[in-house]
């Protein structure tokens, strides 16, 4: 990104945040908020979506569990994962594989 377009959006925002009412302080603890959740995470998403296993379970791991899928497929600490945090996940037997649920879509990913 060139340092024109990064000084306009970055201008956007700062008058957006004004426009709300959004502190600086107010973004840095939101984001500290979102790292204390992420390190919280008892499992995750191929797309970054994360769940503690504490309350009700999220809406995209209710769509893999029912499409065939196992809960402890996307544990962040499953004993499948090495050392190195490299999977050894056998995706041959992946319900999603080939499928348009394996394909991440840009419009997905901003709504978050």
């Amino acid at each position: 990104m060139d340092e024109r377009k990064r000084d306009s959006i970055v201008a956007y925002l700062r008058r957006r945040m004004n426009e709300v009412g959004i502190e600086l302080d107010d973004l840095a603890t939101a984001i500290a908020e979102d790292e204390i959740r992420r390190e919280s995470a008892r499992y995750r998403s191929a797309t970054g979506e994360v769940w503690s296993g504490e309350g009700e379970m999220p809406q995209w791991l209710l769509h893999a569990v029912s499409a065939g899928q196992s809960v402890e497929h996307f544990a962040v600490d499953s004993p499948s994962r090495t050392a190195a945090g490299h999977s050894k996940v056998d995706w041959s037997e992946d319900p999603f594989a080939g499928s348009r649920l394996a394909v991440t879509h840009p419009s997905h990913r901003s709504a978050r």
